[in-house]
């Protein structure tokens, strides 16, 4: 899986509907898109503008799951 972002809006928009029922995916609200590497030709094709953000997405997508836990008094 491959951590994506996008420029604007539009273009996660453009990018959501071209994957929808045909490459899983993860959205976030922050803007940035989890994909499989089969998607990005799609995206590329589609000349839907997006940044590679890394590989190793797995580790940083955690802590953007499950942030530490805060003290409670």
């Amino acid at each position: 899986m491959i951590l994506t972002g996008f420029p604007n809006e539009e273009a996660k928009d453009r990018a959501l509907e071209s994957l929808l029922g045909q490459h899983p995916f993860k959205s976030w609200q922050s803007g940035e898109l989890l994909v499989s590497e089969e998607a990005l030709p799609l995206l590329a094709r589609e000349n839907i503008p997006f940044v590679f953000e890394g590989l190793d997405a797995y580790g940083r997508v955690s802590t953007v799951r499950n942030p530490s836990a805060t003290t409670v008094q």
